[in-house]
């Protein structure tokens, strides 16, 4: 049986993957399926530098707004929920188009999940209580000493905890298991494109957009996940932007101080994120400002 053809458009946030990918849907009849770890929470959009309505109304787009901030979602629910959604498009002759910056979403997609068991609601429970009694910070110290590659932020309680259960449930931990993953899985026949740039411009884009996020309101949204009873604890809310806010809203850091946390860590996410593609296979590196490059190689690809 045939393989269902998809294009998927990755690479660095803020590098200008949402308007790349509407512009080839629209010549090329495709969709958007997000694979964005936090654009699929509803009521965050600012902080997510979700799509505009101007732009959904472009080109319709998948599983964005689809949990609420406190719902649990990883990996392995996102490649199933794709995999649906790519089958159901395909079956209307509309081309899947999979845009966005999480890494190991794509890559659960394109070749499979983990499938070991890697989850212990009874571990998971005493982790939990662990945290509530010594704090996240010793949490944090022991998962550095089993796993030195952890890229986890240090209050990021929600992912300390789960690559520490990962740990004490398989003695390997979490960064090993991404890396080896087993990936045998291979549904689809998929054109990879990776957006890059100069780095100085990348940052630029990315200094600026933090600004834009803050002029459109991102602290309002912020207090408005609060009274609408949203823990400040949630992953959802742990997440760069949204924790610097409520870092300074605690009084931990001035404004100021808070916003230039806010791009430094963003800048970083970005380098992590550019690792991790050019540690995938056949990924195609086009420069984002020759996205012309794009339209005959999509053609071929589609041809042949």
């Amino acid at each position: 049986m045939e393989k269902i053809r998809i294009i998927v458009i990755c690479g660095p946030t803020a590098i200008g993957k949402t308007a790349v990918a509407i512009e080839i849907a629209k010549i090329f009849n495709g969709e958007i399926v997000s694979a964005d770890s936090m654009q699929v929470y509803r009521y965050m959009d600012i902080g997510t530098a979700k799509p505009t309505s101007a732009e959904r109304a472009e080109v319709p787009h998948h599983l964005a707004d689809i949990l609420n901030p406190d719902e649990p979602f990883d990996a392995a629910a996102f490649a199933g929920k794709a995999r649906k959604t790519i089958e159901t498009l395909s079956t209307k002759g509309i081309l899947p188009i999979i845009v966005g910056g999480t890494g190991l979403y794509i890559r659960a997609l394109l070749h499979g999940i983990f499938e070991g068991k890697t989850s212990d609601a009874d571990i998971r429970k005493h982790l939990k209580e662990q945290a509530q009694a010594q704090g996240i910070d010793a949490l944090y110290q022991r998962l550095r000493e089993c796993d030195p590659h952890t890229a986890i932020h240090p209050n990021d309680e929600f992912r300390i905890i789960r690559a520490l259960e990962i740990f004490e449930i398989s003695g390997q931990p979490a960064s090993e298991h991404h890396r080896q993953h087993g990936f045998k899985d291979n549904p689809f026949d998929a054109l990879s494109i990776a957006l890059f740039t100069d780095r100085e411009i990348l940052y630029d884009r990315i200094n600026r957009r933090v600004d834009m996020m803050l002029e459109q309101g991102l602290l309002d949204e912020v207090k408005m996940l609060l009274n609408m009873g949203y823990s400040p604890n949630l992953k959802s809310m742990q997440s760069i932007g949204y924790r610097h806010l409520l870092d300074f809203m605690n009084g931990d850091f001035s404004y100021e101080e808070a916003v230039r946390l806010f791009k430094r860590d963003t800048r970083r996410y970005a380098k992590r994120q550019i690792t991790w593609f050019k540690s995938e296979p056949d990924m195609i590196w086009v420069r984002a400002e020759s996205r012309n490059e794009l339209i005959p190689m999509i053609e071929n690809f589609l041809k042949n």
